[in-house]
């Protein structure tokens, strides 16, 4: 009689890599249309390609390590970093430096540390700062909200202008271009004016930016699903914003004219998307609890120490890549207590 015999385990794996992956990207779709409504068609064209770019650039470095090509991209964890990396940067990027970013993040960052639960430094934050410090006017050109717009660019006019860099007959930069919230700020705080004063501004909403803050919340909605559904933990999200809320909330009691409310930090960049969707990266995040609580805050610090001094507007990729360098470290420190013992000696 012949006998079949199974290895463990024998139960269902609920929290398999490809559907942690294909709940992110469902995550992720209603700031993705807040993106799209407000800022036009590019959103979805840089998507597309980087998608595109990723998952060939992923099945190439896999014929090459002679690994198996429909496990790798059947993960979707190359499609997460490539939606995340395209809706990091602006809309109207040139198409080559969407491939050249997003290969940056596959193969150095991702394949060449071993691939999958082996990089050290999340992938798409990667890409984004090595464009953001190499090509930093590309990076910081961004279209102004539909509402604020002289012209809005329809789905041809994205196409040609990303792929050909050209403009639609009579329209300039200036006609489509605007400063970010976080760029505006700096540079009206810079010029002497006061929160009062730069408030009265049409680019300013309820929370924060007009458009940016609807596009934070439809992250946030993503990111309650992700804790809703047990994806993610709520110790790295939660103490992040708490973080940047609280240095935000402590600057602007001190100072309301020169500090804007915390309301502010967190609705009009990337607070929101970082928070849910970057730090919270299981490969280069900390895996303890009480580490995942220091590293979420560290960086909601690091966020806002950027914001208000640094030399970038925006601080969440370099705040995330900074802590990605120390995680393993917080972990070694964070080591919850062994079964059994208490304060160095074991109980009998």
């Amino acid at each position: 009689m012949s006998v079949s015999l199974q290895c463990s385990p024998h139960g269902l794996r609920p929290n398999r890599v490809d559907r942690v992956m294909q709940e992110v990207l469902i995550a992720l779709v209603p700031g993705v249309l807040a993106m799209v409504w407000f800022f036009g068609w590019g959103v979805l064209i840089n998507i597309a390609l980087a998608v595109s770019v990723a998952l060939m650039a992923e099945a190439a470095i896999m014929l090459l390590r002679r690994r198996s090509v429909r496990t790798a991209l059947g993960d979707y964890s190359a499609v997460v970093t490539a939606v995340l990396f395209a809706i990091s940067v602006p809309p109207t990027l040139p198409w080559w430096l969407t491939l050249l970013g997003i290969l940056f993040a596959i193969v150095l960052v991702k394949q060449l540390y071993g691939g999958i639960g082996y990089n050290p430094f999340n992938p798409a934050m990667a890409g984004y700062v090595f464009l953001l410090v190499s090509y930093p006017v590309a990076m910081t050109t961004w279209l102004a909200p539909n509402m604020l717009a002289e012209h809005t660019l329809g789905f041809i006019e994205s196409w040609r202008l990303i792929f050909t860099n050209t403009l639609p007959p009579g329209v300039t930069w200036d006609a489509l271009s605007a400063a970010t919230p976080l760029d505006e700020m700096r540079g009206q705080l810079d010029r002497g004016l006061t929160i009062a004063e730069i408030g009265q501004s049409p680019l300013w909403g309820l929370f924060g930016g007009r458009g940016w803050e609807w596009v934070s919340a439809g992250f946030l909605i993503g990111g309650l699903w992700l804790l809703w559904r047990r994806i993610i933990t709520w110790q790295i999200p939660v103490s992040m914003l708490a973080a940047l809320a609280l240095m935000a909330g402590l600057f602007w009691t001190l100072d309301p004219q020169t500090h804007p409310l915390p309301t502010f930090h967190l609705f009009s960049g990337a607070a929101m998307l970082g928070a849910f969707f970057i730090a919270t990266d299981p490969v280069s995040a900390c895996t303890t609890k009480r580490g995942q609580i220091l590293f979420g805050a560290a960086i909601g610090v690091i966020v806002f120490v950027i914001r208000t001094w640094g030399g970038y507007p925006e601080a969440v990729a370099f705040a995330v890549l900074l802590m990605n360098i120390a995680a393993p470290t917080i972990d070694h420190y964070t080591q919850p207590r062994a079964f059994g013992h208490t304060r160095g000696r074991v109980n009998r």
